[in-house]
């Protein structure tokens, strides 16, 4: 397994990898994210098993959520591993790649947000097992704070934001 920064070279093989996982449809989102990605507000990191891409993620340096925003954290975003790849320790990997380039970084603490429905599960206990704790906010949707007695769909904008201390 290796796990590295995506090289602009590699952006079509990215899009083969995004179609594997049926996030084509996002074409609009994963453009920005190469612009984003090309300027260093994020970076995409992609780890390959065998010279295949398995997985990837995200890391923003510039996260959306109020409360990373507000106090300097980078966020962890967007952890896929393709299904084929899955229960290798690739999900690990990549946050602990994230983490060491937070560390590199001098940042102290990092972000992560987790979707609430089952299809998560394994995210939610990965996290969970790496040392990260819910933030204390309770649940956001669409990364702003879903306030008490507030209806929202349990879909994948519905999280729960964690944090780890480096």
């Amino acid at each position: 397994m290796q796990i590295s920064i995506l090289d602009a070279a590699d952006y079509h093989v990215f899009w083969a990898m995004l179609a594997a996982f049926r996030f084509d449809g996002d074409r609009d989102h994963y453009e920005r994210c190469f612009e984003r990605h090309e300027n260093g507000e994020i970076s995409i990191i992609i780890a390959t098993v065998d010279g295949h891409y398995a997985g990837f993620c995200m890391f923003n340096r510039q996260p959306k959520y109020s409360l990373f925003k507000k106090v300097g954290l980078p966020e962890i975003q967007d952890l896929n591993v393709l299904s084929s790849f899955r229960r290798q320790g690739i999900g690990q990997a990549l946050v602990m790649f994230c983490e060491d380039l937070a560390r590199r970084e001098s940042y102290e603490e990092v972000g992560i947000g987790v979707g609430l429905d089952s299809s998560y599960g394994s995210a939610q206990r990965l996290y969970a097992r790496m040392g990260y704790i819910p933030d204390g906010t309770g649940v956001s949707y669409d990364r702003k704070p879903v306030e008490r007695g507030a209806l929202r769909p349990i879909d994948d904008h519905l999280c729960l934001m964690m944090t780890k201390v480096l």
